[in-house]
């Protein structure tokens, strides 16, 4: 298989027109694909950032996040007994998709005042996000064939347990400057207010999501292995 079918592939699944049957035979080429463009993301977020380290500048922290959080995604959602679940395949399909993120790479801190840059980084952040979750929503329909009501529980789960967890080490405004790009402390507090709205209903989500997911899973089990 060619790069050029893998970058096609990659456009499509961006773009919510794979198949079930394409995202189950996403291959080592589309994996290397994947990688490639997750590093020039990482390298794209840190280019213009004096002050960063320099494995950030190699891009290396990106494609290290992937291997975790594809590894997180595996292990939460094996109980759910899936057909042909792999954790290669949920790596390639995280890796594939990074390239939205590459809207950090613009830096518009050189162009704009540092209240205005702060906050358009902080909704390329928001867009960003909100675009991979869509995209995690798709996988868990097309590739797990999950119901409408397991799928959002399995959305969420992750999320509130990421930003929960983030909110019980005091880390989320920090993790939100630098996963945003913004360089230096600033007046304009709008962008998070929004992030203090979802840690606010990550921790009120969480104990009903994580119940949920615990009767899901118990359901799992109790079917017959083919009807999982």
């Amino acid at each position: 298989m060619t790069p050029a079918t893998s970058l096609k592939k990659m456009f499509r699944l961006l773009f919510f027109r794979t198949s079930r049957d394409e995202i189950l035979n996403l291959n080592r080429s589309d994996l290397i694909i994947g990688v490639v463009f997750t590093w020039l993301v990482g390298v794209g977020r840190y280019w213009d950032d004096p002050g960063a380290k320099v494995l950030q500048h190699l891009g290396l922290g990106s494609v290290m996040y992937i291997l975790v959080l594809s590894g997180f995604l595996w292990l939460l959602f094996k109980p759910f007994r899936i057909e042909s679940w792999s954790y290669q395949n949920v790596l390639t399909y995280v890796s594939l998709t990074a390239f939205p993120a590459i809207l950090y790479a613009i830096p518009v801190e050189r162009f704009l005042d540092i209240n205005t840059a702060a906050s358009i980084n902080a909704y390329f952040l928001l867009i960003v996000a909100a675009w991979r979750v869509a995209l995690l929503v798709s996988y868990l329909k097309k590739f797990a064939r999950l119901t409408g009501f397991q799928t959002v529980v399995a959305a969420l789960l992750p999320l509130t347990v990421i930003i929960a967890s983030i909110t019980a080490l005091n880390l989320e405004r920090a993790v939100f400057e630098i996963m945003g790009g913004i360089r230096e402390r600033t007046s304009n507090d709008s962008a998070y207010m929004i992030l203090n709205l979802l840690t606010m209903l990550s921790v009120i989500l969480f104990a009903p999501l994580l119940i949920s997911y615990g009767v899901i899973v118990y359901k799992k089990w109790k079917q017959p292995k083919h009807l999982a």
